[in-house]
């Protein structure tokens, strides 16, 4: 049985990518279940009713995440 759960999209940062049916890959920040907003990596669809499986970064490890990259 699936629970319920809710979602706000607090700020969108940017899209990195969109599929010819219009779902798009997005680095946002999310609030999930009322919960503080975490760095949010993930498809979505065209309204943001449909997500597709992701990855949620705390401010700790998006932070960890960018210095590494920016060492590359």
């Amino acid at each position: 049985m699936a629970q319920e759960f809710s979602y706000e999209i607090v700020e969108e940062i940017v899209v990195l990518s969109e599929n010819p049916k219009g779902w798009r890959k997005e680095l946002n920040l999310v609030s999930w279940n009322g919960r503080p907003p975490k760095f949010d990596l993930r498809d979505w669809a065209p309204d943001h009713e449909k997500m597709g499986k992701g990855v949620t970064l705390s401010n700790e490890e998006f932070n960890a995440l960018k210095e590494s990259l920016s060492k590359m």
